[in-house]
């Protein structure tokens, strides 16, 4: 098992940044991929930004230039690094780790969370 703990969360005015992390614990060999998804209110979780165990990342079209992911594989943590925030990035935003084990057994994870507002 995997334990994921997010934060960084928090409440910021448009054109503002924050710094999410999610630190992973327990089981926490063969990670494969560690990324952020985010939910905003009555809409369905999307992929925000992802990254591999050998640093390949990928964005999302709406994030892309403002948003930037990176990890410490030592530490198992992985961070966004959010600039130029818009209130349209208001969301509940979720830690996302994919684990490959030896056997080929595969395992998702998801944190619990944490809320980015940003006002106008």
């Amino acid at each position: 098992q995997v334990q994921l703990v997010e934060s960084g969360g928090g409440e910021v005015q448009a054109g503002g940044s924050l710094r999410l992390s999610c630190a992973a614990s327990g089981t926490v060999a063969s990670l494969n991929s560690m990324g952020w998804y985010r939910q905003a209110p009555g809409k369905q979780r999307v992929l925000v930004a992802t990254i591999t165990s050998g640093g390949s990342t990928s964005y999302a079209d709406s994030v892309k230039g403002r948003f930037s992911i990176s990890r410490e594989n030592a530490k198992n943590i992985v961070y966004l690094q959010m600039n130029s925030l818009k209130p349209e990035d208001t969301a509940h935003y979720y830690c996302n780790v994919d684990q490959i084990l030896s056997d080929s057994t595969r395992y998702e994870y998801w944190g619990q969370g944490t809320q980015v507002t940003v006002s106008s």
